[in-house]
């Protein structure tokens, strides 16, 4: 080898271990012409796969690992000795040995399974001390806590990757992030980040993936974001943003993904976004936005949109005729707002929509005819509006419906419509009141597809409820309330093992309730989770309470019966049980110590009975009771002292002449 000064110099190479190799640099070097110098260079490179841990970086990761006190994987407790860049879970780079990726994700993969581990502990600040990362990945890892450090956006500058969602992270985002220039992607949610968002964040200008959702962040969205002009998705929703859309949110042009969804966002919808040609995804709903729909203004906006979520807002106008023009639409709501006139008939050409949510509108005139042109369409819902006329009889062509609800219209159909049940798909059916008269139709025994939900509450139906209804074996909910049916509930209910909710309330209705209590069990607690037989004239039956396999009940409401005997002790077993109301029937004898079993009990409603002797002590247990009611009984003795019964007012004791104590008068010694 020749250095530029003409010397000739010698390399040895010697092998020093497996782990290194000692490269020898040897001759003469003529600096001065009268000068020879005898010269011996020796470097030692540091073997693949041992390179030697940046000091700076093992002061890092060492501060990391005494902050975290459980580490479920295990990885952290690997971490020993002085080469981190063996360690699990770090990378190094091969030239100047600092870490360049930490890997740490909850989620880890094998090929049998995926493994949810845990880490416990505090986030170090001295996790900036490594200034070479690029990767930065904690997420998922449910209980690391701490703040993000204030210094990262000083320190970290080479980081393209930060993840740090899922966890317990609490106070701000410093402001300094805003430092991190090659950042591509951020990933800070599901935890429990609050302040303002930083304005600096505009100034990533790098950044395809901002995920800040579910946290506590509060204040308007910065203006500063419509710079992220490399943004693909952008996803906010389940905070306490307030204020308006940024107005130029539309140049952001590359946005695929925008979710905006459950804030407190108000104002109008910004007209610029129907220049955001790619979006895919659009979710705004749950938040305070009014004013009209303005998207798409003309043919060819928005062409790859798919989903669109708008629901729960407070928008105003009609639904846009250009409506029609989102080719690409799937999913549409635009549901609970104050929108107004007609379905626009432009509706029939989404060819791929496959569901569609109106309901809770204003919106009014005939179901347009073009609907039966929407052949994938899955779901069609528009109850709770003022659509009137008939069913357009082009709805029988939608042979992939599986859900519709109608309910709460000016219908007025007077009957079900045979053709709607013989649509091959459709296994939910909403129809209350839509004026329906009659018994109920038999042809509803034999549909294409097993019913699994039927609401034909709030109609004129009578006769009585049919014994066929137990051949629904796949019926998962059934509300027949309020009609004027008048006959016993069919032993045949039995059979209905996926039942769920059983509302018959406000019916003429007689006879036990004990049926309803022997459904077979398919699943361990049952079936049943809502029941609510009052308001008719029931007698019998609630000494099967809690018996049998209905045990997963959490709301049961038989108020306004006849019902007589006692409340049986096996009502305790229902584990589950949020809301008991058995209010204005006959029942008697003392109230059940076993209802102070029930825990999560919320709501207890015993008014109006015969029910006798001393209100249990036991009832003390009902640390959860929110709602109380013994009014208007026999019951005697001191109320036990104590909450949550001391916190109830005078009402919810009154009428029972042998009561005292707090909130009545004070017992007489």
């Amino acid at each position: 080898m020749i250095s530029e000064h003409g010397s000739v110099l010698k390399v040895a190479k010697y092998r020093g271990g497996e782990d290194h190799t000692t490269l020898v640099i040897y001759g003469t070097c003529q600096t001065l012409p009268a000068s020879p110098v005898f010269t011996i260079i020796i470097i030692t490179t540091v073997g693949e796969g041992n390179i030697v841990c940046n000091l700076n970086d093992l002061r890092g990761l060492t501060s990391f690992k005494a902050g975290i006190h459980t580490d479920t994987s295990g990885r952290s407790e690997k971490w020993v000795g002085s080469n981190c860049c063996r360690w699990e879970g770090i990378s190094c780079d091969n030239v100047t040995g600092r870490v360049t990726e930490i890997r740490l994700p909850g989620f880890i993969s094998t090929e049998d399974s995926v493994f949810q581990s845990q880490m416990e502990g505090k986030l170090s600040p001295s996790i900036t001390l490594l200034t070479s990362l690029q990767v930065l990945d904690l997420g998922g890892l449910i209980g690391l806590a701490g703040t993000i450090p204030p210094l990262i956006g000083y320190r970290l500058q080479k980081l393209k990757k930060l993840y740090l969602y899922g966890n317990k992270l609490n106070g701000p985002v410093p402001g300094s992030i805003g430092k991190l220039s090659k950042l591509e992607e951020l990933h800070l949610h599901e935890n429990r980040l609050s302040g303002t968002l930083p304005p600096s964040l505009g100034n990533l200008i790098n950044l395809n993936a901002l995920f800040l959702y579910s946290n506590q962040f509060t204040g308007m969205i910065p203006d500063s974001f419509t710079n992220l002009t490399n943004l693909v998705r952008l996803d906010l929703h389940s905070n306490n943003l307030n204020g308006h859309i940024p107005e130029r949110i539309g140049e952001l042009q590359v946005l695929e993904e925008l979710d905006f969804s459950s804030n407190l966002l108000s104002g109008k919808i910004p007209t610029s976004l129907a220049n955001l040609t790619t979006i895919s995804v659009l979710y705004l709903d749950s938040n305070y936005l009014e004013g009209a729909i303005t998207f798409p203004s003309r043919y060819g906006q928005m062409r790859s949109l798919g989903f669109l979520r708008l629901q729960n807002n407070h928008l105003t106008g009609r639904i846009p005729p250009n409506f029609g023009y989102l080719g690409s639409l799937q999913r549409a709501s635009l549901a609970n707002n104050k929108l107004q006139g007609a379905i626009p008939a432009s509706l029939g050409n989404l060819q791929d929509l496959t569901e569609l949510y109106l309901n809770g509108n204003r919106l009014s005139g005939q179901i347009p005819k073009t609907i039966g042109q929407l052949s994938r369409l899955m779901l069609f819902s528009i109850s709770h509006n003022l659509i009137q006329g008939e069913l357009p009889s082009e709805m029988s062509s939608l042979q992939n419906l599986q859900t519709v609800d109608l309910s709460f219209n000016l219908l007025r159909l007077s009957s079900i419509p045979k053709w709607l049940a013989e649509l091959p798909s459709l296994s939910r059916i909403c129809l209350a009141g839509c004026g329906i008269k009659g018994e109920i139709p038999e042809f509803l025994r034999t549909t294409p597809s097993p019913i699994q939900e039927l609401d034909l509450s709030v109609n004129h139906l009578i006769g009585s409820i049919p014994a066929w209804l137990g051949s629904l074996t796949q019926l998962y909910s059934l509300n027949l309330s309020r009609n004027s049916l008048a006959s016993k509930i069919p032993e045949t209910i039995t059979y209905l093992q996926y039942l769920g909710v059983l509302d018959l309330h406000s019916n003429k209705l007689t006879g036990s309730i004990s049926q309803v209590f022997k459904i077979g069990q398919r699943f361990p607690d049952g079936s049943l989770t809502y029941m609510d037989l009052s308001d008719n004239s029931f007698s019998s039956g609630v000494e099967l309470i809690g018996e049998g396999a209905q045990t997963g009940i959490q709301y049961l409401n038989l108020s306004h019966n006849f019902l007589e005997g006692r409340l049986p002790i096996s009502i305790g077993r229902l584990k589950s049980l949020r809301s008991l109301d058995v209010s204005r029937n006959k029942l008697g004898s003392a109230l059940p110590v076993a209802l102070a079993y029930e825990s999560l009990l919320e709501t207890l409603k015993l008014q109006e009975n015969r029910f006798t002797g001393k209100i249990p002590r036991e009832f003390l247990k009902l640390r959860k009771l929110k709602d109380l009611d013994l009014s208007d009984n026999l019951l005697e003795g001191e109320i036990p002292a104590g909450k949550p019964l001391s916190e109830f007012p005078v009402s919810s004791f009154s009428g029972n002449r042998g009561l005292c104590g707090k909130p009545l008068a004070p017992c007489k010694a």
